[in-house]
């Protein structure tokens, strides 16, 4: 595999406006996701954005960002865009979709999200982590994957996600981390869709994928990391988050 890292980033956001420049620690959200990226070692990474001030951002941080229209519907159209300018050649047949608003993202994950794609039949991967409470379980933002681990495996088939608690009965529940792994002809197949009965019913667009045939799996990790949607989650991130993370991520490359 040689996979490219791309991170969707735009301006707008109801909850948080200017999401991907929120400060933290004196550095834009966005700069701390392309350490995170970076860190993990699995290959270039770049940013998809929307405006002229992220890309600044990302290039003083010695990064590359690439602009794409912001009319387009979703991230995953982003980064399919943003592949086509960065990589006309096809060099890269591995696309991992990070998410700008994951600043405390560890790099390990994103090596985790490659692990389903040693499967060949898989066209995309991403990665789960056990709920650990009721209240997460009952939580409608909180994605739920049916998927089974057989004993000793740490990746298994995705079967079904949700915003309800999936599935009935004894046993673990899975909650879904939005990171995805591409392969890149996967990538341009889930794109050229139409958006499907379920997805637009679960406002899920991997249910486009599994309507569609295409095949999902799963790595398990411990954590779900946490995502910054609010004022409240920006404060978490400035808590969690220290001016030192930078360093350590630059070791662990």
């Amino acid at each position: 595999m040689k996979p490219i890292i791309l991170i969707p980033a735009r301006m707008a956001s109801t909850r948080l406006p200017g999401k991907p420049m929120a400060d933290i620690h004196g550095r834009p959200m966005i700069v701390h996701v392309l350490e995170a990226a970076r860190a993990a070692g699995i290959g270039p990474v770049a940013v998809a954005c929307d405006a002229p001030e992220i890309e600044a951002a990302v290039r003083a941080a010695g990064g590359t960002a690439v602009m794409v229209a912001e009319d387009l519907p979703s991230g995953t159209d982003r980064i399919e865009r943003a592949l086509a300018l960065l990589d006309p050649g096809g060099t890269h047949d591995v696309v991992v979709n990070l998410q700008g608003d994951l600043p405390a993202i560890p790099p390990a994950l994103l090596q985790a999200v490659l692990t389903p794609l040693k499967e060949p039949g898989v066209d995309i991967a991403t990665l789960v982590a056990p709920i650990v409470n009721a209240e997460e379980a009952a939580a409608p933002s909180v994605v739920k994957c049916a998927c089974a681990f057989a004993a000793g495996q740490t990746v298994a088939a995705a079967l079904y996600f949700s915003r309800g608690c999936i599935p009935s009965g004894e046993g673990p529940l899975w909650h879904h981390i939005g990171l995805y792994a591409f392969r890149r002809t996967a990538l341009a197949r889930f794109v050229a869709l139409p958006a499907s009965p379920l997805e637009n019913r679960e406002k899920l667009e991997q249910l486009r994928a599994l309507e569609a045939g295409m095949r999902i799996a799963v790595a398990r990790v411990d954590h779900a990391p946490f995502g910054v949607d609010t004022p409240a989650d920006l404060a978490r991130a400035r808590a969690v988050l220290h001016p030192g993370l930078a360093a350590q991520r630059s070791d662990q490359k």
